[in-house]
């Protein structure tokens, strides 16, 4: 079997043919090639688009933008990740209104705001666009949900964090209902680190790791649905910034650790695991982490994550 590189090089008209290798870039953690790919997959959608007819976007180009913006994160990029989230805001027509589209606007704003920490607007995001037909797309809905419960548990707002918890066992128990087992089964698996990060809010330590462990457990013997890039947040990186809160700082670095093997080149695992090797002691580990996060990361970036890695590696 071919590199995924040369496969994308084969049809730079088709867009399947340039989507296709960025599911694998994306496992491999290659974001420049995930970048390239995806640019060219976008570009030959409009083209599609236009040449058919399609009053609007075709939903293959939102396709594309969701994991075009997953690339961009783990690079630092936040300029460019943040264009395409400007650039969705324009769209209001898609065909087909189906699962894909419903997925895309929902998952850029809340994979925006949750992986660079941005809790106060998380806590404040809505849905968007308004008049999309929401109710069809419960699981797509529950990304939301969980984006506003993580965005209000970290500022402190545990009474809303707990709205957005009823509303996120509602889609559950419709789901169940529905029979659609998988998706009730990403719900739940919100809900636990929900209620984990709710009750370490209320200062008990035990329960909150006891729930987020298992939330983790269950999300890593889940399969990724196609359609995504990947969760939100991975249940794992939720575990080690739990540690990490409790100042438990080597038990924090196994789980970064274990949680790059699953998740490899992730921004946020690759300097989780750097901060709680510096904070343990294991400057060696540290700098390790730190070293690969800066070398795969925009040379301009204004992360401050980003800023603190390259200081640690050239002390002044």
């Amino acid at each position: 079997m071919g590199k995924p590189s040369n496969y994308a090089s084969i049809d730079p008209a088709s867009e399947h043919a340039q989507h296709m290798p960025s599911h694998i870039f994306k496992r491999l953690g290659l974001w420049d090639e995930s970048i390239r790919t995806n640019l060219i997959s976008i570009e030959a959608s409009k083209c599609y688009a236009e040449n058919t007819g399609i009053k609007g976007h075709w939903d293959e180009e939102l396709h594309g933008i969701d994991y075009l913006v997953y690339a961009y994160l783990q690079k630092a990029g936040l300029d460019s990740a943040k264009g395409q989230w400007e650039y969705l805001k324009t769209i209001h027509a898609v065909y087909p209104m189906n699962f894909k589209a419903a997925y895309t606007f929902a998952a850029i704003a809340a994979r925006y705001l949750l992986e660079n920490k941005r809790w106060k607007e998380a806590a404040g995001l809505e849905l968007y666009p308004v008049d999309f037909p929401w109710k069809k797309f419960p699981w797509q809905r529950a990304i939301n949900h969980f984006t506003r419960l993580l965005g209000a548990v970290h500022i402190g707002s545990i009474d809303s964090a707990r709205t957005e918890l009823k509303k996120l066992r509602v889609i559950y128990d419709t789901l169940v209902k529905e029979k659609d087992f998988y998706k009730s089964n990403l719900i739940e698996i919100q809900i636990k680190a929900s209620m984990a990060w709710i009750l370490f809010k209320e200062g008990k330590n035990n329960k909150a790791l006891k729930l987020m462990q298992s939330a983790t457990d269950m999300e890593e013997v889940t399969e990724k649905i196609p359609v995504t890039p990947g969760e939100v947040i991975p249940a794992r990186e939720l575990l080690g910034e739990m540690f990490m809160q409790m100042d438990q700082f080597s038990e924090a670095l196994e789980i970064y650790q274990e949680d790059l093997r699953r998740h490899p080149n992730r921004f946020n695992g690759l300097y989780g695991a750097g901060l709680a090797g510096e904070k343990s002691g294991f400057k060696e580990q540290a700098g390790y982490y730190y070293r690969q996060l800066s070398s795969i990361c925009a040379i301009h970036s204004n992360r401050p994550e980003l800023t603190a890695a390259r200081h640690f590696l050239n002390p002044p």
